[in-house]
C-alpha cells in the first residue's frame, strides 16, 4: 500500500513538473556565466576522473563493491538537487556504479564503439545513432534521443567521444556535448528543429564518463553524468525538485542495467 501510495505521489510530481516546466515559455541559450560556471566545474571533474585513472588502487570511485556484485546498481547524487548556482541555468552530477559477473573489458569497448546498436541496445530512449566521423579512439555521433515522463522530449544531439584503454582491464571514455536541439511534433510532417529562442531547456549541455575495470571474476562499469539545464521557477521548487531528481537517476539506472544485459549476451 505505501509503495503504491509512493508511486502515484511521484507520477503526480512528475506531472504537475512537466506541466509547469512546459508552460514557462522559450529559456533561449544558457547565460554565458552559466557556460563558465558549467565549464568550470567540469574542469574541476575531469581533472578528478584524472586522478582516479592514474591509479590502479582508486581506478574508480569509491562504491561498497559487495552490494554491486549481489546485483545492486547504486545510484550516487554528487551534486545538490537544485544544482550549482549557476545564473538561470540547473547543473546536476550523478554517478552510477553495476557489475557484470565473467564481463570483460573489451567486451565493454566494443559495445560503446558500436554506436549503430544504440538503438537497439539503449531504446526506448535512444531512437537513431550514427557515426559521423570516425579516427582512431575518436568519434563524432549524432544521436536522437527521447525522454518521456508524462510529456515526452525529443532532441537531437551530436557528441565528441574519446576512448582510452590504460590496460587490458581498465579503461574509460570522455563524451562531450557539441550540440542539443529540441524537436517540434517529431515523425510527423510538421517535426522541425525548435531554434534556440523556443526550445523549453530542457537540457542544454550533457558530458558523460564512463570508466570499467576488470575484477572480482567480473566488470566493474561506472558513468558520471554533468548536465545543464533551465533552473527552475521561482516558487515551483516543490512540485519541479523530486522530478527534476528522478530524471537522472531513473536514466543512469535504465543506462547501466541495459549495459548489464548487452554484456551478459
Amino acid at each position: 500500500m505505501k509503495q503504491d501510495q509512493h508511486s502515484h505521489l511521484r507520477r503526480f510530481h512528475a506531472a504537475v513538473a512537466w506541466l509547469l516546466l512546459s508552460s514557462v515559455g522559450a529559456a533561449m541559450e544558457p547565460t554565458p556565466a552559466a557556460m563558465a560556471g558549467f565549464n568550470s566545474y567540469v574542469a574541476r571533474v575531469e581533472a578528478r576522473l584524472a586522478d582516479e585513472h592514474r591509479s590502479a588502487d582508486s581506478f574508480l570511485a569509491p562504491v561498497d563493491r559487495a552490494r554491486l556484485r549481489r546485483g545492486e546498481v547504486i545510484i550516487d547524487q554528487l551534486s545538490p538537487v537544485n544544482g550549482a548556482e549557476l545564473p538561470r541555468a540547473l547543473l546536476h552530477d550523478w554517478r552510477g556504479t553495476a557489475f557484470v559477473p565473467g564481463g570483460r573489458g573489451a567486451d565493454f569497448q566494443r559495445a560503446m564503439q558500436d554506436f549503430g546498436a544504440y538503438p537497439q541496445l539503449y531504446a526506448p530512449e535512444v531512437m537513431t545513432a550514427r557515426v559521423m566521423t570516425h579516427e582512431g579512439d575518436r568519434y563524432q555521433v549524432a544521436m536522437r534521443v527521447r525522454q518521456k515522463h508524462v510529456l515526452t522530449v525529443v532532441m537531437d544531439t551530436a557528441y565528441d567521444v574519446t576512448f582510452r584503454s590504460v590496460d587490458e582491464k581498465r579503461g574509460y571514455s570522455v563524451s562531450r556535448s557539441t550540440s542539443i536541439a529540441e524537436i517540434d511534433s517529431p515523425g510527423t510532417n510538421h517535426e522541425r528543429v525548435l531554434s534556440a529562442s523556443e526550445a523549453h531547456g530542457f537540457l542544454w549541455r550533457m558530458n558523460t564518463y564512463w570508466s570499467y575495470e576488470e575484477r572480482d571474476g567480473g566488470l566493474y562499469i561506472q558513468i558520471e553524468s554533468v548536465t545543464l539545464s533551465q533552473s527552475v521557477p521561482t516558487g515551483l521548487g516543490w512540485a519541479v525538485d523530486p522530478f527534476i531528481e528522478s530524471i537522472p537517476r531513473d536514466s543512469l539506472e535504465f543506462t547501466l542495467r541495459a549495459t548489464q544485459t548487452a554484456l551478459r549476451r
